[in-house]
């Protein structure tokens, strides 16, 4: 499974949607799937596509214009995807998705199916959180909770989160030159949410590194493994999954008795 955010699908001048980035990272998970490897992407971008096609400025704060964009830009995202996946020879589904799906039970066992199926099939489900209908107690919030929840819930083995950093740090690197990748985390504990705080580094994307750590607890705790990696070049997901030591790797703890319900 892969999640890709805003910041790594969007020019960084402009916050407008970069199609180079997103024909490269079409190629590449086409490759990956020609390998034999099953394929689920949870990918933003859609209200800053729907920006790019009204041609606003800039992202709006008001919840129904997000919400607006994100139906203009979700018809529109997945319009391109489509297209650049058919040039490779495969298919793609649009899964949308908000936590009622996780907490429901016979929601989550259809959505479950749905998944299943659709990669029985070959196809290529590309998942995000559902923001035209998405309210504060039912949204995810950020698209990584988002992929450890699907993790989770079609037993995937592997989270790789394609981010605007080289992996995690000791503190930002922003802000701290002194900061340390970590390239190993063998359990992650209230230390690790110490180091990563609340921030996020780009203006476009929801999810700060604490999301991501968080995210890493659950995909961890399942029983996956995760691994956290810059986006810059989305070539690196060759490297992840033979195994090269890129980003910070995160092993799997598998918990006993794990539930869902206890993280949403």
């Amino acid at each position: 499974m892969i999640k890709i955010g805003s910041s790594s699908l969007t020019h960084k001048e402009t916050g407008d949607i970069n199609y180079q980035k997103l024909e490269q990272l079409v190629r590449v998970l086409s490759d990956l799937k020609s390998r034999g490897k099953e394929i689920v992407l949870v990918s933003s971008g859609a209200q800053a596509v729907g920006r790019q096609e009204l041609r606003m400025k800039a992202m709006p704060n008001e919840m129904p214009k997000k919400q607006a964009l994100a139906a203009i830009g979700q018809a529109k995202l997945m319009m391109a995807y489509q297209k650049l996946f058919s040039e490779y020879g495969q298919v793609c589904a649009q899964v949308l998705l908000t936590k009622h799906t996780m907490v429901k039970e016979e929601s989550r066992v259809n959505a479950m199916n749905t998944f299943h199926e659709l990669l029985n099939m070959g196809v290529i489900p590309i998942v995000n959180e559902n923001d035209t209908v998405a309210t504060h107690e039912i949204e995810f919030g950020d698209n990584d909770h988002l992929s450890a929840f699907v993790l989770a819930m079609i037993d995937a083995e592997l989270l790789i989160i394609l981010s605007d950093i080289d992996g995690f740090y000791t503190d930002d690197p922003s802000s701290n030159p002194d900061a340390e990748l970590i390239e190993y985390v063998e359990e992650i504990n209230d230390e690790h949410f110490i180091m990563g705080k609340d921030t996020s580094s780009s203006s476009v994307g929801t999810g700060g590194m604490n999301a991501k750590i968080d995210a890493g607890r659950i995909a961890t705790q399942y029983g996956a493994e995760m691994v956290l990696v810059n986006g810059r070049d989305v070539n690196v997901l060759y490297d992840v999954v033979d195994g090269k030591n890129v980003g910070t790797y995160f092993k799997a703890n598998k918990r006993e008795n794990f539930s869902l319900a206890e993280y949403l």
